[in-house]
This record gives structure tokens, sequence and C-alpha cells, in this order.
């Protein structure tokens, strides 16, 4: 039995440097229910308002974000602007955004071109209308992409993707349930909508709705499960252009890849091969007509947020409200924030960084990065299921990886993508369509680019690449709760910590586990150690798989499965890390909780969440993240260290069994 541990009731706030009272609800005992303890009075103190369906300490700091750069975007107004200069593309998207009366005048006529285009589609001419679509509007029946070759990790490759989907998951088609039967009836009730609003009658909205809805049925009946999905050796399908043709004969291969401009393309990565399958088909037996309807629909559909209040409203309506119970769109200056900060994301990330960011937190972090690398590399060394040979392999990786904080050392630039004020917001957004296709399209072939950020540092995240075997900590993460430069070592290691080891144990979850220190996907296991890992993940999915998320669906542990393992590593690296600094080893409590308790504490809050039963449903099937009530709970239950901070025995709802506790990094 572990001996009891005092857990104090209440706490002094004044002085307490990262840990408050308030965030807490010390009416549950830590072995009850963690997450409600620790941060079970920050989610009483900000229920969801109508523009979330989910609110949490991530939203709570994209808040602060917004306000910033809106700090920035208004001083860009108050600036005059050469026409072509960052600032001038950054001000008129945000103010094509912004200009509601001239979007609601407009309704769904600057559309009306590209819909008008569609008339004079010919079956014969299959193959470069498919390829018109593909460069400047969508991906209608399969899509196509350039990154870095898993198996050659230093050179980019084209991948190939097929099928469509306006619902967020196969099984929002595929379940027969009262719910899906509403969902589903609900789903071709905005189309139909949609497309009366965009001029058609209602009898065609009708059969347009019908062949789309088919098609997309078609489509998600051949697709591979998102946990399916996440084997990338069944993604990693190669194909040359002999074997597309005389596998899928509905396009002409060669002409296509020399229309998009990938002359020099001989062969492709395939995704899912069975989805291709029902492309081709579905491009040989379809109509003209249908054709021309589905092509429409994506048009459309892709096009709301763009274009007038209704057809913005109709959309949202399913999808905010419907299928997420969120019950208002953001306020508009937070949607118009959006263009600019996407479609110029590191021109706004460039001004980000000079006014938000100190250098001090980059220099404070780095620091961190080594500690927790060197936790990682203990880490590893102790485990007892690992040969000395993996070991050897996975330290390699491990001293391999690439850090990256805040912002990059080049910045990226724009000045090809040309935004025109006396256009529409619509044609602006199509022309960065096309302007990102062709930038993407020209990296075939070429070495990758080791130094470019696959995020923005104004995004509150970060990332694991296994390609490029480097964890990557923008910017804006790099503030209070997540890293306080105010705060104890417990509260900071609990957060930013955890989320440095979290990602650095990506690079050994089931995903980042096939690939090697170079980034290539290859085995570097033996055996019997690979074996013993996967024993040790079956374990830790079905963990998951056992608790009931919403409308009584499980969750997903083969899903969810790499951030689960990414969590616990993270957990367990940043702990022993913390334990070796001079806070923890002096065991002194700061108002009334020992540095073991802060450290999960800190943990515990970073988590807290309100969040509808609807948008729980919809994360559960479609989002690789666990819900952060049972990232916290479900993740801690196998952690030793955590039953012994809090003094957690056998009988409390937290505890679990030592011999059922998974431990894999």
């Amino acid at each position: 039995m572990l001996t009891a541990v005092m857990i104090p009731t209440a706490l002094a706030v004044a002085g307490s440097r990262g840990i408050y009272q308030e965030d807490m609800n010390t009416n549950v005992k830590p072995g009850d229910d963690f997450y409600e303890y620790a941060g079970g009075g920050w989610m009483k103190s900000h229920p969801l308002t109508a523009e979330y369906s989910s609110y949490g300490v991530f939203n709570d700091l994209a808040e602060k974000n917004r306000l910033q750069l809106q700090e920035l975007f208004d001083n860009l107004q108050k600036e005059k602007h050469e026409f072509g200069s960052v600032g001038q593309k950054v001000t008129d998207l945000y103010n094509l955004a912004m200009d509601s009366v001239r979007l609601n005048s407009e309704g769904s006529a600057p559309l009306r071109a590209d819909l008008d285009a569609l008339k004079a589609f010919k079956k014969k001419d299959l193959t470069p209308f498919i390829v018109n679509q593909h460069l400047t509007l969508g991906n209608p029946f399969f899509g196509i992409g350039v990154m870095a070759d898993l198996a050659n990790s230093s050179m980019n490759v084209t991948y190939m993707d097929a099928g469509t989907s306006g619902m967020p998951d196969r099984d929002y088609y595929l379940k027969t349930n009262k719910e899906a039967r509403a969902n589903q009836a609900a789903y071709r009730a905005m189309l139909q909508k949609l497309f009366t609003l965009c001029g058609y009658t209602k009898k065609e909205a009708q059969r347009m709705t019908k062949t789309i809805y088919d098609i997309e049925y078609q489509f998600a009946e051949a697709s591979m499960t998102r946990a399916e999905m996440r084997d990338y050796v069944k993604l990693y399908n190669v194909y040359t252009i002999e074997r597309l043709q005389a596998e899928y004969p509905a396009i002409n291969w060669r002409q296509y890849f020399d229309m998009m401009g990938l002359t020099e393309v001989t062969q492709v990565i395939l995704e899912q091969p069975k989805v291709m399958d029902v492309a081709n088909r579905l491009m040989t037996q379809l109509t003209e007509q249908q054709i021309r309807d589905y092509v429409a629909g994506g048009i459309i559909t892709a096009a709301t947020g763009y274009l007038s209040d209704e057809i913005a409203e109709t959309s949202f309506d399913f999808y905010g409200r419907r299928l997420s119970g969120q019950q208002e769109r953001k306020p508009r200056w937070k949607r118009a924030q959006g263009f600019p900060n996407s479609l110029l994301g590191m021109a706004v990330g460039q001004l980000y960084v000079e006014k938000y960011f100190p250098e001090a937190s980059k220099q404070k972090m780095q620091k961190l990065i080594q500690n927790l690398r060197k936790s990682l590399a203990q880490h590893i060394a102790a485990l007892d299921w690992m040969s000395d040979q993996t070991k050897i392999n996975a330290l390699m990786k491990l001293n391999a990886f690439t850090v990256k904080v805040g912002y990059p050392d080049k910045w990226r630039d724009y000045t090809e993508l040309v935004i025109n004020p006396q256009k529409s917001l619509y044609e602006n957004i199509k022309a960065a369509t096309i302007y990102e296709t062709q930038r993407n399209l020209k990296k075939n072939g070429k070495p990758v680019d080791r130094d470019e950020w696959g995020m923005t540092p104004q995004t509150i995240n970060a990332y694991y690449s296994p390609l490029n075997n480097e964890i990557v900590f923008p910017a804006a993460i790099l503030q209070a709760p997540f890293f306080n430069p105010d705060a104890d070592d417990a509260v900071n290691y609990g957060a930013i910590g955890v989320v440095i080891g979290h990602e650095m144990t990506h690079g050994f979850d089931d995903q980042g586990a096939t690939f090697d220190a170079d980034g290539n996907m290859a085995d570097w296991w033996t055996a019997e150690d690979k074996q013993n890992f996967q024993k040790a993940t079956e374990q830790l999915a079905g963990q998951f798989d056992q608790i009931v998320v919403a409308k009584g669906e499980h969750a997903n542990g083969r899903l969810t499965l790499g951030e689960n393992i990414a969590d616990q590593g993270g957990l367990r690296i940043a702990y022993d890390a913390f334990m070796n600094t001079d806070e923890a080893r002096s065991g002194q409590p700061i108002d009334g909780f020992t540095p073991e308790q802060r450290f999960y504490l800190s943990y515990g809050r970073i988590w807290a969440e309100n969040i509808t039963e609807d948008a729980a449903y919809m994360q559960t099937k479609t989002d690789p993240h666990s819900l952060g009530r049972w990232r916290v709970n479900a993740t801690l239950r196998n952690i030793d260290t955590f039953f012994k901070a809090f003094g957690i025995q056998e009988g409390d709802p937290m505890w679990l069994a030592p011999e059922d506790r998974v431990i894999i990094w």
C-alpha cells in the first residue's frame, strides 16, 4: 500500500507562481477524478459561449493571440502600403473578409464564371477538365500533392489519394442508427439549400444532391478507417505511370501529369488503391451531367466561407450547430483574421515574433529541450524489454533530432502571390489556392528543404516530423500557462516540459518507430523487440477502447494510439528531468503542494476543457488526439509516481493495479 499523502484543500493564491486555487476543484479528491481536481475551477469559470463547441486552455491562449494579431492588423491599417507589399496583401485580404456589405451584395455571383464554365464539359475532355479543377478549384475524384518520400526522405515525390467527403468521417455515411440517418438527411438538405442559393432550381438541386451523396457514399464504403490509415506501409503503394494507365484508364495519365507541370514524373505513391478503383469506375460510368453536378457541388461547398452571410450560415447550421453543438459563428473580425493568418502565415508570423516573442524564451526553451533529451536517453537505456542493439539505434535517432524553436531562420517570400482588392474575396482565395498548388507541385523531384517549417510561429501547437526527424515549437505556445518564465520549475516541466517530451516521444510512437534517424521508413528493430513494443501498444490501445466518450461511443484506442503513447512518454520524461532540478531535490512545498504535486497539477490544468457532446463525438470519430479528460485521467493511471505524489490507493477510482499498468518509454 502507498503511504497516505496530505492533500491541501485550499491554497493561498498570492505567491502561487503558476498554480492557482481558482483553477482547481478541491471539493473533488485527486484519487477520484484528477482531471476535475486539477482544472475543475477553470472549467467552471470558462463556460462554453455560443461561438464555441469546445473551449479549453489552448482556446484561451488562442483568444489572447487573436488580440495580439488584431493589434498588428490595426497598426497595418494606419500605414500606406505599396501594391505588392506584404502589408498591402495582409491588409486588403483582411478588409475583403470584413466587408459584409460587399459580400452580401455579391451573394453567389463570384462563383458564376466557374459554374458556367462547367456547362461546356464533355467526357472526351475528361483529363484536361480534371487538370483544370485540380490546378484551380479543388480535387474531384482524386488529388495529388508533393512531399518527402517515405523511403527516401531527402527527396520530394508525388502522392495521390482518391475520394471526397462532405461529412467528417466515413462512419457518418455508413452508420444506420437514428441519429446517423438524421445527420445524413440534414447534410442532403444543406446541399439542396446551398445549390438553390447559388441559382439552381429546386429540381436541379435535388438531382445534384443525390448525385453527390451517392458518389461520396461509395468513396466512404471503399475508404480505410482513420485507424487503418495510421499504417504508413499500407499507404505506401508505388505506381508507375504505366501501371496507373493499366489499372485506372479513365484518365490519360501522361497527359494529366504533363498538364499539371509534372513532366518528369514517372511514378507516384498511391495511398488508397481501393478508393481509386471507385474513382476510376465513377469517371467511366457517370454521365456528363452527373460529373458537372459533382464538380459544381465541390466548388460551392468549398466556397461557402467566402460568400454571403446567408450561404455561410447555411453551411454553419449543419457543420457548426448540428454536428458540433456550436450555436454561433465566431465574430467577423475573428473569421477575417484567418485569411491572412493562413494564406500569408509566415509573413504574419514575422511581424508576430518581432513584437511578441522575447529571445530569452527561446534560450530557456533550448535548455529545457536538452534536459528532456537527456532524460529520454536515460529512459531508453533503462528499458528492460528492449535489446542493446535496438537501444543503440533508438539513441542514434534521438541524438539526430533537429530542434526548431520560435521561428524559422529564413522567412518565406510571398512576392508571387497577388491580392487584388478590386476582385472578390472568392477570386482572391482562388488565386491564393492556385499559388499554393503550383508552389507545392514545383517541389517534385527536388531535395527536401529541411529548413522549412510546417507551422507558423503564431500557431499554438508543436509537432514532430518523422521525415525530417525534427521537433518544432512555434513561438505562440511559449506563453503561460505552457511556458511561464515567472513560474517555478514544477509548473514549466509539467506543462511545456511535457509538450517537449510528448513531441520527442512521437519519434518512437507506433508511427514514428517505423522511421530511422535519417527520416526514412526503415526497420531498425529486432524481431523480438518489435513484438514486445507492439504488445505494449496493444495493451495501451485496449485501455482507451474501454472508455465511453459520448452518445455511447467508445474511445478509439488505435486511432489515438500515437498521441496516447506520446502523452505517457512526455509525462515520464518530463517528470524525471524535473526531478534533476534543484527545486525538485529540495522537496520544498509551495502553497502547500510538494514539487511532485505541482508538476502533475500543471499537467492536469493545461488540458482543462468544456465540450459539447456532439463535438466530443466528432472528435472521437475524426481526431487522433484523445479528449482532454482522458489525456489526463487515463494516462496518469499508468504512472507510478503520480500515485505516490497524491497517495492514491487501491479502491480509489483513479487507481489501476500495478500489473495492469502499461509503460512503453
